[in-house]
């Protein structure tokens, strides 16, 4: 849905972005995450065609966005993280600007608002002035601008910054249903934790580079190690030995209720271990594939990054 070739952009004495090419696959959720000044903000600005790079290439949706930057905005939502609404137009008229803006003829308009607030629970805030709302309920005028238009694509620039659990929570939910629809979102975000929550991807940035872009879980194969958590009920003095006995096993972390086992072998034989666990008396209270959080994997992704440049 996004490919990017040899993305080049500088700002006066700083090289901003570094000779990125990358794939975002369609219907995709990915994180784009990376400390500050890692070149986010700009690459997100590249895609949506508000800044021009000094070379490369970016295409969205089979459109090349420097040649065909309105075609493509037809196609795309962009929320920044600075977001501006007018603040004396209601909702309504808010929404109906957007529709406007991205083409919509008049007839199609007002079915565009209406489904846009309902999707956004905003439908008893039509009538009401954008400034009198409260932070998370602009956030979700401000979404529902860029998707009035049913885009391909969204990009979204720290979409939950200064929202509180509840609405940051709301917010996840409404983009795992724009995924179901079929959108594609790329989400920038410091919250790694909420990204967590319905991210399929991860996309890491560091110095204007890309360090890592790959899925953030794919089924394993059975040639593949999973990592497994065993949690028992009870202490039991005899895991660490029974492990140990068991061919195709290397534990870590083993004490007398837990362990962490790297595990070589499909979902059957999975079920064939748990299986033997409990015929052999142990009370097995939960068993399930460990699952690396975001925070982990873009943590050792940039480990991994400083021990290779180190």
């Amino acid at each position: 849905m996004i490919k990017i070739s040899r993305l080049i952009f500088d700002y006066p004495g700083r090289r901003a972005l570094d000779d990125v090419s990358l794939e975002v696959q369609a219907g995709s959720v990915t994180a784009l995450v990376g400390p500050n000044g890692a070149g986010k903000t700009t690459l997100m600005r590249c895609i949506a065609g508000l800044e021009t790079p000094l070379s490369g290439s970016i295409e969205v949706a089979g459109m090349d966005v420097i040649e065909e930057p309105r075609a493509v905005h037809r196609s795309m939502g962009y929320l920044s993280d600075f977001f501006g609404l007018y603040q004396e137009l209601t909702v309504a008229r808010c929404l109906e600007y957007a529709a406007a803006s991205q083409g919509l003829s008049a007839a199609a308009i007002p079915q565009a608002i209406r489904d846009t607030a309902r999707r956004l629970q905003l439908t008893d805030r039509l009538q009401q002035l954008s400034g009198s709302l409260s932070r998370g309920l602009r956030q979700r005028v401000a979404v529902g601008q860029a998707i009035i238009h049913q885009p391909k694509v969204l990009l979204l620039d720290e979409p939950a910054s200064g929202l509180d659990p509840e609405a940051r929570s709301e917010l996840a939910a409404l983009f795992r249903q724009l995924q179901a629809d079929g959108m594609t979102l790329l989400v920038s975000s410091h919250i790694l934790a909420e990204l967590d929550e319905y991210s399929t991807h991860l996309l890491v940035l560091r110095d204007g580079r890309v360090l890592e872009n790959r899925a953030l879980s794919v089924p394993a194969h059975a040639d593949e190690v999973r990592i497994l958590a065993l949690q028992l009920a009870a202490p039991d003095a005899r895991l660490a030995g029974w492990l140990k006995a068991q061919p195709g096993l290397v534990c870590e972390d083993v004490e007398h209720d837990r362990a962490e086992i790297h595990f070589r072998g499909d979902a059957t034989a999975q079920a064939g271990l748990l299986v033997a666990l409990v015929q052999a008396g142990f009370a097995v209270s939960s068993f399930a594939e460990h699952k690396e959080s975001l925070q982990q994997s873009y943590l050792r992704s940039v480990a991994a990054h400083l021990e290779k440049t180190s």
